[in-house]
């Protein structure tokens, strides 16, 4: 199945920024763009450009005092103390000129994203310069200044009325979307991610489910550390299917972040490129089956960005364009180009061999948890009217 599908970059991107040494580096997004163009999945036709979000679009979810505050970081201006008091300036997420502007950008690449969809100029957009799901209503946390996902719901909420399922695949908790929409029962959101027993930020129980008339439209699967694929992909694809028949969306928007991978140097699980090709077939099944095909992707985590992101990333683009993902041999052309300035040997097949996975003597226990976990976050589907 061909769509029609939007891909949206700039080089705007790479100015989000922190410092040489942060993990969180937004080259991942060109290389993600340039493997795609070499693999002939990705043309010019397809990109569509970012825009700034404006201030009033920020304050659909971030407080206008905190705005203010990461204006005056962005000039130097914003004490340390000041900063403080707003998750600025903090070892995550450490002040860095023009941060303001930077992070509008990502947050209108997403809204971007939204109205290609929304007023019919493609099915399905890809942002992968968003996803920064830990950004709270006045404050940073996370590596996450603002918080595009929370704007964009917001954004389709106000604009458009559509109810939303929000589904996140990235190994920490999706804690800032989830507390923006806790009380709201036009958007439902579901986390996938390992225990916050061992990560940050530490949230994302099974039994976080809402308040008020949100109540029964939150779901966490907290996953064990080293789950591997087999276990990872029966909790999403069980957890997916039963939701989003029980919630029916209007639209669905899925946050990519591909640090779920057993190379990745923050987290525990030990997924490989097969979870990664299963989690956009899957959202690209069900946006067609319950919402017309609208669907909104965003990055998000991935802190592997040489060995694991721009494979991980470029399937959902292959899917979303083109239906199925990619298998065989890496393009020689990208591999050497990016492979000098790599510090780790580059793969060269889309696929991963199964003896990257360090072996685990606690599988069975780990997955029969995880089973357990399901179950317990799925009986409220058949609770809540």
């Amino acid at each position: 199945m061909t769509c029609n599908a939007s891909f949206v970059f700039s080089d705007t991107f790479l100015n989000y920024h922190f410092h040489s040494d942060h993990p969180f580096n937004q080259k991942r997004v060109l290389l993600v763009k340039e493997l795609l163009e070499a693999s002939n999945t990705l043309s010019t036709a397809d990109i569509i450009e970012p825009r700034k979000a404006t201030e009033d679009e920020l304050a659909l979810f971030h407080d206008r005092a905190y705005i203010h505050a990461v204006k005056k970081a962005s000039d130097g201006e914003l004490s340390h103390a000041e900063g403080l008091e707003f998750g600025l300036g903090t070892e995550d997420t450490p002040f860095f000129a023009n941060m303001h502007e930077a992070s509008s950008y990502l947050v209108g690449g997403t809204l971007a994203a939204v109205d290609s969809v929304l007023q019919g100029n493609s099915l399905h957009a890809l942002n992968l310069g968003g996803g920064l799901h830990h950004g709270f209503k006045r404050k940073a946390s996370g590596f996450c200044v603002y918080n595009d996902g929370a704007v964009a719901i917001n954004y389709l909420r106000e604009r458009y009325n559509l109810r939303v399922l929000y589904v996140d695949t990235d190994a920490h908790h999706g804690d800032g979307v989830q507390w923006a929409f806790y009380d709201d029962p036009n958007v439902c959101t579901l986390s996938i991610h390992e225990t916050g027993r061992y990560l940050f930020p530490g949230t994302g129980n099974v039994n976080e489910r809402g308040v008020k008339e949100g109540h029964g439209y939150s779901f966490n699967l907290p996953i064990d550390a080293f789950t591997e694929d087999e276990s990872f992909l029966h909790v999403y694809e069980s957890a997916f299917r039963e939701i989003a028949d029980f919630y029916k969306p209007d639209i669905i928007v899925t946050q990519n972040g591909a640090d779920a991978h057993t190379y990745d140097p923050l987290t525990h699980l030990c997924g490989t490129m097969e979870i990664y090709q299963k989690i956009p077939e899957l959202a690209h099944e069900l946006a067609h089956q319950y919402c017309d095909g609208k669907w909104i992707a965003l990055g998000g985590g991935g802190y592997d960005i040489w060995r694991v992101v721009p494979r991980a990333w470029a399937q959902v683009w292959n899917v979303m364009k083109n239906g199925n993902v990619q298998q065989g041999l890496i393009s020689e052309a990208w591999l050497s180009k990016w492979q000098d300035k790599a510090p780790v040997a580059l793969p060269d097949t889309w696929n991963d061999s199964k003896n990257i996975v360090p072996t685990i003597p606690r599988k069975a226990e780990i997955s029969e948890k995880n089973n357990k976990i399901l179950l317990s976050a799925l009986k409220y589907t058949k609770n809540t009217s």
